[in-house]
């Protein structure tokens, strides 16, 4: 008879990343993902980040630093051992003008001893405000996957953003810019060329504790356009704890013969928050 238990250790890494004072979205997940998932700092931190439910931009951050981390593992012995474990981690600083964030997912998993999943997912931004709705921001995310078409996949840009919706139940913005792709496929093709990026992040808080976050990003360049859309449901647990469920779903138009075009995730985590 197989055994399955699932396993949630935040306290600790919560600690440890909080006491080192570091913590606050392939490639091109939630740039909230990565703020948007710690920023998106939720769930199946594989084809995502997880998340918090800011988003990119300044508008509504505290000043200071902020940030959130979330961990999943689930663990199985009898007929089948195997590991699946990630980890989400975000920390961000806003001055009253100007926010810095980073963002790190990774996600790791063996079936009997044989490694299926090794990924990361890394994200740096910067973003000034110019106004109460418009900001500029540069941005390198990207991701490292063993097992995809896209072995690594690294873009690098600069734009604006603009807030369309900016309640206190509703936030919705929009951004896009020009940038740099460089990729390496797992059949050694490597892609370097001109791309643009074009990303919408909106949130809904539907109760005092229930938030509603659907992020999109596209990347398109010559070679391959990579959508990327992480929606999700929190419920705050505590000031500080959530538990996010999510459903994450990355789109290549030009994967390797014999690869599928689009990856669907749906994940569970706890994510923990500190200001």
């Amino acid at each position: 008879m197989e055994k399955t238990r699932n396993v949630f250790v935040l306290a600790a890494i919560s600690s440890v990343l909080a006491g080192a004072g570091f913590a606050q979205t392939s490639a091109f997940d939630n740039r909230n993902a990565a703020e948007d998932a710690v920023e998106d700092l939720s769930e199946d931190i594989e084809d995502e980040y997880e998340r918090d439910i800011d988003d990119f931009g300044n508008v509504g951050r505290p000043i200071g630093f902020d940030g959130s981390v979330a961990l999943r593992a689930a663990l199985s012995d009898g007929n089948t051992d195997s590991a699946d474990v990630g980890i989400g981690a975000n920390m961000g600083y806003y001055d009253g003008t100007n926010g810095y964030e980073v963002n790190l997912a990774y996600s790791y998993g063996e079936d009997d001893g044989v490694e299926t999943e090794n990924n990361l997912l890394y994200g740096l931004d910067y973003t000034r405000d110019f106004g109460s709705r418009w900001f500029g921001y540069a941005q390198i995310q990207g991701s490292k996957d063993d097992y995809a078409s896209f072995v690594s996949d690294t873009f690098a840009g600069i734009g604006v953003g603009y807030k369309v919706i900016d309640r206190s139940d509703i936030t919705w913005n929009v951004s896009g810019g020009p940038g740099y792709r460089w990729a390496e496929l797992s059949d050694a093709t490597e892609i370097e060329e001109e791309a643009l990026s074009l990303s919408s992040n909106y949130t809904a808080r539907l109760t005092d504790t229930v938030n509603l976050t659907n992020d999109t990003d596209v990347i398109y360049s010559e070679a391959d356009t990579v959508v990327f859309n992480d929606l999700g449901v929190n419920f705050s647990v505590t000031d500080a704890m959530a538990l996010r469920t999510s459903l994450t779903t990355e789109y290549h138009s030009d994967p390797l013969p014999g690869d599928e075009d689009m990856d669907n995730t749906f994940g569970v985590s706890l994510v923990y928050s500190f200001n």
